[in-house]
């Protein structure tokens, strides 16, 4: 059994509930595989000491057999709440793109990288809380025997925000018009995009179409 405020949650319903929530998240990487198939998706390991639910997925975008991006998404659930969170729930995601020297030595980089997340996330989700992160440019050169590899420049993001408006579980809805979870999960993957430089995904897609959405303040 677990305490959540002064309700007593069986250990038994957490399970369910954050079962459900990771059928849910595999329902939005089919569904964006088949209209982004740039994308591939797998499972990995999840964080064990964060939350006692979680879950992972990394993401790779391949663009005529090169890799230009990577990241990563994480699902933390704990029925109880923790300090920080804004809820029960939490995420966490990650990406990596490669970037053209020029555009990784603007000074703005940070923040346009930024806005294709919480634009993102306001274009998809119901709403989300406490967002925290960072931006990083990443300048890689060869030495020794990589000595002839070429310089190569990128930049990571790292983020995490709270859902809101949101149940653990549930796949995505027919008609669009909230995500949910899997919404959060669109988002990362639109973003991923936008860093690897893809065209904007088609309009029509129901887990992917923007909505009238809000940003907790």
């Amino acid at each position: 059994m677990r305490q959540v405020g002064r309700v007593t949650v069986p250990d038994e319903e957490a399970s369910a509930t954050f079962r459900a929530a990771v059928a849910g998240l595999r329902s939005c990487q089919d569904q964006v595989q088949r209209i982004r198939p740039e994308l591939c998706f797998e499972e990995v390991p999840a964080p064990r000491t964060l939350a006692p639910f979680a879950t992972a997925v990394g993401a790779t975008v391949r663009v005529d057999g090169a890799e230009i991006a990577t990241g990563r998404f994480v699902l933390l659930y704990d029925p109880a709440g923790q300090r920080g969170w804004a809820g029960p729930l939490r995420v966490i995601v990650y990406i990596r793109a490669e970037l053209e020297p020029e555009i990784a030595e603007d000074p703005m980089v940070g923040e346009v990288a930024w806005s294709w997340l919480t634009e993102a996330l306001d274009a998809r989700t119901a709403g989300y809380a406490e967002p925290s992160g960072t931006v990083t440019r990443v300048v890689t050169e060869g030495f020794g025997a990589k000595r002839a590899e070429p310089r190569s420049t990128g930049f990571e993001l790292r983020a995490s925000w709270s859902p809101l408006g949101t149940e653990a579980g549930g796949p995505p809805p027919e008609d669009g018009a909230d995500g949910g979870l899997a919404g959060h999960m669109a988002a990362w993957c639109g973003t991923m995009c936008a860093a690897a430089g893809l065209a904007p995904l088609a309009a029509g897609v129901s887990a992917l179409r923007p909505a009238s959405r809000r940003r907790s303040p």
